[in-house]
């Protein structure tokens, strides 16, 4: 119990500390305009209180990844705390906020675009194809846990291909409808239920369960998964939205488009990747408590981290409440699918240049994308999740290299950025080489060795191109895009 309410105080602390002096490094312009303001179009520029704006964010970027990544980051046993919490602090709140404010510099555009401002045009296309991937990927997966979930306290003669089917009509509804309709209507009644949902069960664990809670120790600081997979690099994949997650960079814009106060950026991107921590840490230590290693790795493997959902929720708050704190749970993946889509939307539309101003063109994207997913909801969860994984933490990297460029560019200290961009690069890059989804090399020295000589010359290339780009700025003014009054430079964004 000590070493959760630490990790709890912890995360919090770190808004108000590191959260402030990533906040300072950027460089807030409070009386800026925001493409809120400057290029409304009441669909999805539209200006959003405050409130709202963080609240859409947290379903955004939440999904299941912060209730099933650290259910089966459990598996490691308490060391997945640290990863958690520091993870959280210097890494994927961070991220969330360096590429949200970059953004909201940049007339809102996607990571693509801002790829291809700060990287080079060449990378535009290397990040939309993973964009697209990753997004296409996530919305399959928040389709088929939502319907694991609700089809688990459905009668039988439902189906989890029905409820499949009316997730994917919700969602078809869902994105044809202005973000303040769609998302601001909607989410803060689903934000309600998950943060009731999460008090209820961290709360109920520790009155029932708090002497029995595992502690980070010298002697519990060891890995326990029980299929004796390695910590490194199956510990930062397993646990992503709960402690950094590329996904999240994919929805950030989203809210930028809504934001009216440089201010607000803080709460909405660095403080609900906290609350997401704090998500985490609660079901990380709900599994860790009611189930031994061995229990737990057989509940996953029979069906997903889902059945240790119902079961965490059962125990601790009865039928009733328990039912009701899976359908916190459910609102999480189902948010995030519909965020997902409607990212992949904008993405494929600014890539293919078509103009999305009429009900048609929206569907003549929208469709297929539905009838893909569709298709991949019949390919076996487990093959998906690693896929998902993999192409997560690919585009937390470059969202964290645009960063780190685009603070060099400023000026400003880039490490605060780099030094997580580079940890990620490594880490990728060791799972692609070991893993089946890649090379297959497993976790030899040659796969550590190729991969940190990779990770090596891929940062030389980029720190070369950096010192050029910065060369061939006006030295005078070092005239950046986001200097430039919003709206005044062309953005498919």
């Amino acid at each position: 119990m000590v070493t959760f309410l630490i990790g709890v105080a912890l995360l919090i602390l770190g808004y108000f500390t590191y959260g402030k002096f990533i906040e300072k490094n950027f460089a807030i312009e409070p009386d800026r305009k925001t493409p809120a303001e400057v290029l409304q179009d009441g669909y999805d520029y539209v200006p959003m209180p405050k409130w709202k704006n963080g609240i859409i964010q947290l379903l955004n970027i939440a999904g299941t990844g912060p209730i099933f990544g650290p259910i089966m980051g459990a598996l490691y046993g308490p060391v997945a705390y640290l990863w958690i919490i520091f993870g959280c602090i210097f890494a994927g709140a961070v991220h969330d906020y360096m590429l949200g404010m970059i953004s909201l510099r940049n007339n809102g555009a996607h990571l693509p675009e801002l790829a291809a401002r700060y990287l080079g045009k060449v990378m535009k296309h290397i990040v939309n194809v993973f964009s697209m991937l990753l997004l296409m990927l996530v919305g399959t997966v928040f389709v088929t846990t939502p319907a694991n979930l609700i089809n688990s306290i459905t009668p039988s003669w439902v189906g989890v291909g029905v409820v499949t089917l009316l997730i994917f009509g919700y969602y078809i509804i869902s994105t044809i409808l202005p973000i303040d309709k769609a998302m601001g209507k909607v989410y803060p009644i689903f934000g309600a239920v998950l943060i009731l949902s999460t008090l209820a069960i961290g709360g109920t664990l520790l009155v029932q369960h708090g002497g029995a809670m595992p502690n980070l120790t010298p002697a519990t600081m060891q890995n326990f998964h029980p299929g004796g997979l390695a910590i490194f690099p199956a510990l930062f994949f397993t646990i992503s939205c709960g402690a950094m997650s590329g996904f999240h960079a994919t929805q950030a814009p989203l809210v930028s488009r809504t934001t009216t106060d440089e201010r607000e950026g803080r709460f909405t991107f660095y403080g609900m990747m906290i609350a997401e921590g704090v998500i985490a840490m609660v079901w990380a230590a709900a599994a860790m408590t009611l189930f031994d290693g061995q229990t737990l790795g057989e509940m996953i493997n029979a069906g997903t981290a889902s059945l240790v959902v119902n079961e965490v929720s059962l125990l601790l708050l009865g039928s009733v409440l328990g039912t009701a704190a899976i359908m916190g749970v459910i609102v999480l993946p189902i948010s995030s699918g519909l965020s997902a889509f409607r990212s992949l939307r904008t993405i494929v539309a600014d890539y293919l240049n078509i103009k999305q101003d009429t009900i048609t063109k929206i569907l003549a994207i929208t469709i297929p994308l539905y009838l893909i997913s569709f298709f991949l909801t019949q390919v076996d969860f487990n093959n998906l999740w690693r896929y998902f994984n993999w192409a997560n933490q690919v585009t937390a990297v470059i969202a964290l290299f645009v960063s780190t460029r685009y603070l060099y560019l400023k000026d400003k200290n880039y490490w605060v950025t780099i030094v997580p961009g580079v940890f990620m690069l490594y880490a990728v890059l060791v799972y692609i080489m070991s893993e089946p989804i890649g090379f297959r090399l497993g976790l030899t020295p040659a796969a550590y060795i190729v991969s940190a000589i990779l990770s090596a010359a891929l940062l030389w290339i980029f720190w070369e191109s950096g010192k050029k780009q910065k060369a061939q700025l006006d030295p005078e003014h070092a005239l950046l895009n986001d200097d430039l009054p919003i709206g005044t430079f062309s953005s498919n964004g």
